[in-house]
């Protein structure tokens, strides 16, 4: 008979677990979402920062409103093919930890490892770090944001074979930033419902301003034309080759802002019905939030010529600005807004990884206790918050979106590949949910990831050069990205030959 709070999975049992009439699995975590909660947490997670801040660098790589629309196309579709591939394993799988978990069942605990690592290192800390970048910058229109002196904001490390790192460029929006990171762990410390609440009122309060920029962009006087969705640009024509890289580039973007779609599987523990509202919320969410990316992009394209969004920092300021006065500070309030939920939501489910790692004694055991009052992974959220603090200094919101989503689709594509793993190795387990169009839809996928990635180093190391030549100081995302994962190696093998030598000591004693 297993001692009261023991895990069941072999862990340490937990003294902090109390029996409660509520649903809780072994973990002690309750579960507290429904199906509403858990499509806003995948509305949420998606929509961030990058509708807002990426589509003028992806006009001025592809110099064409049709295949703008085309790469925001392509990426939806795409990503919803990694969503309903990975909806069957979190339909046989729907436990705490997501992926994690997945890794562990589909090749075992030394992948499952490097994955969750590659979580804490780069991944979604590098994911909570650049979205409280972009609410930092966009607090510039509403606060005086102070700056380091010249000197010290130019002052950089070098990294052999990845680059240059400036910790103190644009310091004050980096110190906004970090408070925010360290706010949201504090809301996610003290609660699971308070966090889901926070996550509902944020997700719809930023899909209501995007409705409405959309609805203002064509109802009201501003200019607009639909000639200006079928106008290329004047000056940017990537032809052959050329052209594959420009969109290679511009899909970097699109999967930045549709990044976000697998954290629900991080809390699948705490789903009601996880077996049927994960698949749901996934499908459900991921058809919203193309929709909507689909919606903004022609709003953009309607009131701003190709060329001109080229040159715009800010796109949907601007048309905002063009809609009617004020707009811009108007749209800032949205992007903050936006990022604050969406900070929220990455904050709220990515400690669950870290939680279920520690568990499993790959992690230290503190990580895995739950908070005897609020019911939450505490000490996971806040090892979380400090690092991702921490990496705001590595580097801009460009180098770190850039890293982090190399780093995500190189186990995107092996995630869904062990969709083939886990039907040869249990092709009785019960599925819920299928893939459709299996084995095509999942092959689709993978094949798409991996050439994806290809382009992408190529593309890093051609940028490179091409700033060191011009005297610039430059950072590979992919090799920096890399790297970060590659240093989670050892010390898997040296946590495991440290359980090694103390289990080893214990036999021994006994």
């Amino acid at each position: 008979m297993k001692a009261e709070g023991a895990d069941p999975n072999g862990g340490a049992p937990d003294s902090t677990v109390r029996q409660t009439p509520r649903r809780e699995n072994y973990t002690g975590l309750v579960a507290a979402f429904g199906l509403f909660t858990t499509v806003t947490m995948v509305v949420g997670g998606v929509i961030g920062s990058g509708i807002f801040r990426k589509p003028g660098i992806m006009a001025a790589q592809v110099g064409s409103p049709g295949l703008l629309l085309c790469v925001w196309a392509v990426a939806g579709l795409i990503t919803l093919f990694g969503a309903l591939t990975n909806a069957e394993i979190a339909s046989m799988i729907p436990e705490t930890g997501g992926q994690y978990v997945y890794f562990e069942r589909m090749y075992g605990p030394f992948v499952a490892y490097l994955y969750g690592w590659a979580i804490f290192a780069v991944m979604q800390s590098g994911s909570i770090a650049a979205v409280a970048y972009v609410f930092a910058e966009y607090s510039g229109h509403f606060i005086n944001v102070p700056q380091a002196p010249p000197g010290l904001a130019a002052w950089n490390i070098h990294l052999p074979l990845i680059g240059d790192i400036a910790p103190f460029n644009d310091l004050g929006t980096k110190g906004i930033a970090a408070v925010l990171v360290l706010l949201l762990t504090a809301v996610n410390y003290l609660g699971v419902k308070f966090g889901g609440l926070v996550q509902n009122i944020f997700t719809i309060a930023k899909v209501t301003a995007m409705g409405l920029l959309v609805l203002a962009a064509f109802l009201l006087p501003t200019g607009g034309s639909l000639s200006n969705l079928t106008m290329a640009s004047t000056s940017i024509r990537p032809e052959g080759w050329m052209l594959v890289l420009a969109m290679t580039a511009a899909l970097q973007g699109a999967f930045w802002a549709y990044d976000g779609w697998n954290k629900i599987t991080y809390i699948a523990g705490e789903v009601k019905e996880p077996q049927r509202n994960i698949p749901r919320g996934l499908i459900i969410g991921m058809l919203l939030v193309t929709a909507i990316y689909m919606l903004m992009n022609l709003a953009y394209g309607f009131v701003m010529p190709v060329d001109e969004m080229a040159k715009s920092k800010l796109v949907a300021a601007d048309v905002a600005e063009k809609c009617f006065a004020g707009g811009g500070r108007w749209i800032a309030a949205a992007v903050m807004v936006s990022t604050f939920g969406t900070a929220n939501a990455i904050i709220l489910a990515t400690a669950r990884v870290y939680f279920s790692m520690a568990r499993r004694n790959v992690f230290p055991q503190f990580l895995g206790v739950v908070h005897p009052k609020f019911r939450t992974p505490a000490a996971s959220l806040v090892v979380q918050g400090i690092w991702s603090a921490l990496l705001l200094f590595s580097g801009t919101f460009d180098t770190l979106t850039d890293t982090l989503i190399f780093v995500s689709w190189i186990f995107y594509a092996v995630g869904a590949y062990g969709v083939f793993v886990l039907r040869r190795k249990e092709p009785n387990a019960p599925r819920p949910y299928r893939v459709p169009g299996y084995p095509w839809l999942p092959w689709i996928f993978i094949i798409f990831a991996t050439a994806y990635l290809l382009i992408t180093v190529y593309n890093d190391v051609v940028g490179y050069q091409a700033a060191v030549a011009a005297g610039k100081s430059a950072i590979i995302n992919s090799a920096f990205g890399t790297a970060l994962v590659l240093i989670g190696t050892p010390i898997y093998f040296w946590c495991k030959g440290r359980e090694k030598k103390h289990q080893a000591s214990n036999i021994a004693s006994s």
